[in-house]
């Protein structure tokens, strides 16, 4: 186990294993009291890898190395947690990370304009004894974009560090005419699932918050 960076606060029963601020906002909406560490993984999908074995194999690896970092702390109670999360856009089929640039950006959602596709979220959730996991699906239909919608959309930077090229909860919520499923789940984290799998692990997410 190496150092950690910083102490983690003694309140803190959840890590959550991402540096991502929707999943941060997300989970401080539900009064979790939690510490953010996020972890390097490579998110390159492997050969031949359908969508719902990525989203999976990346949340449970993320969980895996904020293990292998924090074990220490997470040995230390066993009301705590370490979570992991990884969302992607499929389409056909065809997985639609994070765009590598403004074209690429504009390529996917020229793709996904008067179509729909599919949202996958992955969360993992291990404690020191168990780990547990679930893959949350949702159908998002966008209405038809113009060019100059795409491309104004695409100068404001807001779908560069997201998966599909959109940020739901942003101005790209303009873009969906219908959700099929968890609306939190688009934006990066289904929190119902969250307290599924805390009580799957027997973590009591009342006294997290200090109503337990």
């Amino acid at each position: 186990m190496t150092d950690l960076p910083d102490p983690i606060p003694l309140d803190a029963g959840l890590l959550l294993a991402s540096g991502s601020p929707r999943r941060r906002e997300l989970l401080e909406q539900i009064g979790l009291p939690l510490y953010v560490a996020p972890v390097p993984v490579n998110e390159t999908p492997e050969s031949g890898e359908g969508a719902r074995d990525y989203v999976s194999r990346l949340s449970a690896a993320k969980c895996q190395a904020a293990a292998r970092v924090y074990g220490g702390w997470l040995a230390g109670g066993a009301q705590r947690a370490i979570l992991a999360a990884d969302t992607t856009v499929v389409l056909d089929g065809k997985i639609l990370g994070k765009p590598e640039d403004h074209a690429q950006a504009r390529t996917m959602l020229a793709e996904l304009s008067g179509r729909s596709h599919e949202v996958l979220t992955s969360l993992t959730l291990c404690s020191a004894s168990d780990t547990v996991s679930e893959t949350v699906s949702v159908q998002v239909r966008f209405r038809a974009l113009t060019q100059h919608e795409i491309e104004a959309y695409v100068s404001t930077g807001e779908g560069q560090d997201k998966a599909g090229g959109y940020g739901i909860q942003g101005i790209g919520g303009i873009f969906a005419e219908q959700i099929n499923g968890s609306y939190s789940a688009v934006v990066g984290l289904p929190v119902a699932s969250v307290e599924t799998l805390l009580q799957a692990l027997g973590i009591d997410s009342w006294r997290l918050r200090g109503y337990g």
